[in-house]
């Protein structure tokens, strides 16, 4: 059983590595194509960010297999003998706390690395040292507050009931719910600074845009994401009265009226067409099929590695190999999500245009060096997204011809 444990995880970390070289090869290969989309310039960069962004990956996750046979040969029974005897809850709580925070100081210097080497060489990070820090107190913090609780609760759930993984499930779900629910307004402003609009023909237009999509919101915000990184983005958070928009400041300033509202309208088609509620549900039955698989796990599992029947053993194992059955049912999800990309799109081009859309998707692409092609597999097992050529096509503002002819 150990060894199938060990061949399973191996399985799943070669996946990831396989896609990354193969995403390495077409992108070294495709970059030498006629730029299409991305200013040529942009083009190259986009195409040496996503080679080098795909190398770390290939490191950083060479380094987790390394990790993660670390944990598996003496890590998990050192940490068993160093808590396990102040009780099944909270002996739990401390082993998983101490489990997240050595992973947290191993994987440190690879936060540091991509912030302030990769994102800063190719123009995207902008964060000082200083704001890295705080960040990583803040979110510390955060985490002993919350996830201490939601660790005692879940450890208590497992000592209690036999069909624990139901209550579970219940418990982690209304956990990430409420979570999602009070984000933009009680969790964001402790890392960003979030100003209402400033009254004008923006925020007006934005207003409207609300209105006739009969979306209630708690109001529109900028947030001024340029201290940590240059990339444009912007988000609808929270449910009800908590409801915010939340422009980046650097979407702002580089995008024009039309394609602002273009594509706020795109993720107000999300809203209209009830995607949100939607992918709470799918996401919901993911997870509610992890509990269920993970607890059901014969004791001979955990006697082959070595450890206690517990919840301290229960969760660590969930921790290790359910990322890998997410990893699995990723590809269903994702083919769902670029559907709904599509009526998105259809959405946001109504509310302007399909040009002022096709427009800011392609300034988006341009602004954040986004590769503009990508190979089958790495669609398939990662796109949430359609692939901008294909969504500039159905704008009619593409032909993908134009990616055959570049290759010649």
């Amino acid at each position: 059983m150990f060894w199938t444990l060990v061949l399973i995880y191996l399985f799943y970390a070669g996946l990831e590595i396989y896609a990354s070289v193969n995403e390495i090869r077409f992108v070294s290969k495709a970059k030498y194509f006629k730029p299409i989309i991305l200013s040529p310039e942009n083009y190259t960069i986009a195409a040496d960010y996503k080679i080098a962004s795909e190398k770390f990956e290939i490191v950083n996750e060479l380094y987790s297999l390394v990790v993660f046979f670390g944990w598996l040969g003496f890590g998990l029974k050192a940490l068993e003998g160093l808590f396990m005897e102040q009780g099944p809850i909270v002996g739990s709580v401390f082993f998983v706390l101490t489990l997240i925070g050595v992973n947290y100081i191993l994987g440190l210097p690879f936060s540091i690395y991509e912030a302030f080497f990769l994102d800063k060489k190719f123009g995207f990070s902008t964060i000082t040292p200083k704001i890295f820090i705080t960040d990583q107190i803040k979110a510390g913090l955060l985490f002993l507050t919350i996830g201490s609780s939601v660790l005692w609760a879940v450890s208590a759930i497992i000592t209690n009931f036999e069909m624990w993984w139901i209550w579970g499930f219940c418990l982690i779900y209304f956990v990430i719910v409420f979570i999602a629910m009070v984000y933009p307004t009680w969790i964001a402003p402790i890392f960003n600074k979030l100003e209402p609009m400033e009254e004008g023909e923006l925020r007006g237009a934005i207003e409207g845009l609300l209105q006739k999509a009969g979306l209630q919101s708690g109001g529109v915000f900028r947030v001024d994401a340029s201290k940590r990184d240059n990339r444009l983005n912007a988000y609808f958070g929270g449910f009800g009265k908590t409801k915010r928009v939340v422009l980046f400041d650097t979407l702002i300033e580089k995008l024009s009226k039309n394609e602002l509202l273009a594509v706020l309208g795109h993720e107000l088609g999300h809203f209209k067409h009830g995607d949100i509620f939607k992918g709470l549900i799918i996401n919901g039955v993911m997870l509610f099929v992890a509990f269920a698989l993970f607890g059901n796990i014969p004791a001979s599992v955990f006697e082959a590695l070595g450890l206690q029947v517990g919840a301290h053993s229960q969760i660590t194992l969930f921790m290790f190999f359910s990322p890998i059955l997410f990893f699995l049912m990723t590809p269903i999800n994702g083919m769902i999500s670029r559907r709904n990309e599509y009526s998105a799109d259809e959405y946001g081009s109504e509310c302007e245009s399909k040009e002022a859309l096709g427009s800011a998707l392609v300034k988006l692409a341009d602004e954040n060096k986004s590769f503009p092609l990508s190979p089958a597999l790495s669609i398939f097992l990662y796109f949430t997204h359609p692939p901008l050529p294909q969504r500039l096509e159905k704008l009619g503002m593409f032909k993908q011809e134009a990616v055959v002819e570049s290759a010649n």
